[in-house]
């Protein structure tokens, strides 16, 4: 047990430790700057033909793609975020999630902004469309992922008064600790594969597999939140270890449908997946939400 414990505090702290945390923040911008460089200078020895590429995805044509770039990193960055915040809290660990999502959103607005056309027919143009739902996506997540937040620091503020963990929960958090570490190099599998399944298709492939793949949006985080469906199922079933009280049981069982939802936004286009990702969000904030105030009902023992 004692070995077992040992072995648990060693990969937690070369993972998802403050320390390692703050290295990883140094890291990624390092390279989000860098990526940045390098996407600019492919899209101008593309645009000045000196390099030929199979551009399928639209990222070689214009110099505002090469946002692309920088922000993909920063989203690894929020993927190891949620990780390292899944054993400290469920509900900044969900928030981190609705946040991912709004990057990817955010993301393929600056991929988009090379694909727009400016004419009378906006509204029948479905770059245009798509750019015209995503903006205002965006907005509305952000406010929503703030109410989320603020909901979820009233409930910060009740813990830190009490202070005093229990047998149950402490084995709850080492469960987590445990998950947590294991989601590390699961993800890191399933970006490298992801990154090499696209190069390849993208500008190796002779043929062209890449008309077949969906939106680059997809690459990583279409598995990624399969297996946080997944994750997020286990944590349900432990969080029975402490607590069997129903308005913990809906929220946790809430949260799993959220991530389901969007999880599912993946697999459609146009608004259906912008409506997909704000209904995800704003159910998530409304559970949260009745969650608080069902806590401050006093129910009789009998």
């Amino acid at each position: 047990m004692i070995k077992s414990e040992k072995n648990i505090q060693f990969f937690f702290t070369r993972l998802l430790s403050e320390e390692i945390r703050k290295k990883s923040e140094r890291v990624i911008i390092t390279i989000a700057v860098i990526s940045f460089i390098v996407h600019l200078l492919l899209v101008a020895l593309v645009n000045f033909g000196v390099l030929q590429l199979n551009d399928y995805s639209h990222l070689f044509s214009n110099p505002i793609s090469a946002i692309y770039t920088p922000f993909s990193f920063i989203l690894i960055y929020e993927v190891y975020l949620l990780v390292y915040y899944l054993p400290k809290s469920t509900t900044i660990y969900i928030g981190k999630q609705y946040e991912i999502i709004t990057l990817i959103l955010i993301r393929g607005i600056f991929k988009d902004l090379a694909n727009l056309q400016f004419t009378r027919d906006w509204f029948n143009v479905s770059y245009d469309l798509k750019f015209t739902y995503d903006l205002a996506a965006t907005l509305i997540l952000f406010f929503l992922i703030y109410a989320f937040y603020k909901l979820n620091e009233r409930k910060s503020e009740e813990r830190q008064e009490k202070n005093i963990l229990s047998d149950e929960i402490l084995k709850f958090i080492r469960m987590k600790n445990i998950i947590a570490i294991c989601l590390i190099p699961i993800f890191v599998i399933l970006a490298v594969w992801g990154l090499f399944h696209w190069i390849h298709g993208s500008f190796f492939s002779i043929s062209q597999i890449v008309t077949s793949l969906k939106d680059v949006n997809t690459i990583f985080f279409n598995e990624f939140f399969t297996v946080l469906i997944l994750t997020d199922v286990l944590l349900l079933l432990l969080s029975f270890s402490h607590t069997d009280k129903f308005n913990k049981v809906i929220r946790n069982s809430g949260f799993i449908i959220s991530t389901i939802l969007i999880k599912l936004s993946f697999g459609s286009d146009g608004l259906l997946n912008t409506i997909l990702i704000v209904a995800a969000v704003l159910f998530g904030v409304i559970l949260l939400l009745i969650h608080n105030q069902y806590k401050k009902i006093i129910l009789p023992d009998n």
